[in-house]
């Protein structure tokens, strides 16, 4: 039997993983000390949170005082983008970012140069990829920040982080180059050294930890101004008592993720592919961006004639749970901007539905997808 619900939008959010529940209990009622205060129960805390720091530092191969705890991705990305551009405005005003990244850093941008500062906006080609001639035709003697995503939260595509990197300091060493990597914190690599980075954000809804959690890592030396004000936590970058059950959590499940990333990688793998074998071979469905330098779990295609709001709430009446667009925007109906930043049109882009998947999904659900959606499309079809 098939469960009641099979949960297809892994990229939207993760389910709390039960070990990571486990390690996160002792800190809601029994060690429950503001990590600030002097006496036993909040050294307590404090040790707690230095254990999580010291266990995250070594998973991105970094100091731990490179990391500062912050309470989303969201918030990360925008300490980042903001507080880097704030404290090196002095150097220049200009940032490079994609067509395709998050709005989190899209409506930081777009806060930034209402602040006076001026962004480009990479074009990607037809698979979602960053053009690293453009980029390097983008640089001026002005640029202070550029901002690429890991991976992307819609179509999955992976950026050649490592590439970009050497390509932005073999023109100028002291331009920052921050990376979002939210999505791709369960499946790759987050070796800040290797990648190059200056900055890197993560949360933890994505990686079967506990939501409003994220941090930001910022390489020893980077200038940066904290964005929220009245405390002299994390490092005098992040004000507010720490949310050291979260922190806990974040901590765990990281560690969970990265150590089984290979394994459960080729296991999701077979089952995208799978899905992505099927749902091509429906009348009228494409495949959203690259079909080699993606994601294990992300599936995005794009089904001519059928709204995707539409067909999420009928996949829904069948218990599938996925989603058309980010999980960001669901609730508007304006077309996705990265599938629109394909080359795509607005129809397409409004047909776009989402498929990601996750530790519980099984190849028998992937095949019931595949049984019920044909059905369902053409249905919805008919109804045009």
């Amino acid at each position: 039997m098939l469960k009641k619900i099979i949960y297809l939008d892994h990229a939207a959010t993760t389910y709390l993983d039960p070990k990571v529940e486990r390690a996160m209990k002792p800190f809601g009622s029994k060690n429950f000390g503001n990590p600030s205060s002097l006496y036993s129960l909040g050294r307590q805390a404090k040790a707690a949170l230095n254990e999580a720091r010291t266990a995250i530092a070594q998973i991105l191969n970094c100091q731990a005082s490179e990391i500062i705890f912050e309470g989303s991705g969201t918030e990360s990305v925008n300490h980042a983008l903001i507080g880097a551009a704030l404290a090196n405005r002095a150097r220049g005003n200009h940032i490079i970012t994609g067509a395709i990244e998050h709005h989190a850093v899209l409506h930081a941008c777009e806060f930034l140069e209402s602040q006076g500062f001026e962004v480009t906006y990479l074009p990607v080609d037809q698979e979602g990829l960053v053009r690293l001639d453009l980029l390097k035709e983008s640089i001026r003697p002005e640029t202070i920040l550029v901002s690429i995503m890991s991976a992307n939260n819609e179509i999955g595509t992976i950026q050649p982080v490592k590439d970009i990197s050497e390509l932005i300091k073999s023109v100028s060493p002291s331009i920052l180059f921050h990376t979002d990597a939210c999505q791709a914190a369960g499946y790759l690599s987050l070796d800040v050294q290797a990648l190059g980075v200056d900055l890197l954000s993560i949360n933890g809804s994505k990686i079967y930890g506990p939501k409003g959690t994220g941090l930001l890592y910022v390489k020893a030396g980077t200038a940066i101004q904290p964005i929220i004000h009245g405390g002299e936590q994390e490092n005098s970058q992040r004000a507010g008592t720490e949310n050291v059950a979260g922190i806990i959590g974040l901590a765990t499940a990281l560690q969970l993720v990265q150590q089984n990333k290979s394994a459960e990688g080729r296991r999701l793998i077979k089952l995208r592919d799978k899905l992505i074998d099927g749902l091509l071979k429906i009348a009228g469905i494409s495949l959203n961006g690259s079909k080699t330098h993606r994601l294990p779990n992300n599936v995005n295609v794009t089904v001519a004639g059928v709204s995707g709001e539409k067909l999420v709430l009928e996949l829904d009446k069948l218990g599938i749970c996925c989603s058309t667009g980010s999980a960001c925007t669901s609730g508007r109906v304006d077309p996705s901007h990265v599938i629109v930043a394909l080359g795509n049109g607005y129809e397409q882009a409004r047909g776009s539905l989402r498929l990601t998947l996750g530790h519980l999904n099984s190849d028998k659900e992937v095949s019931y997808v595949l049984k019920v959606l044909p059905e369902v499309i053409k249905r919805l079809r008919q109804l045009v």
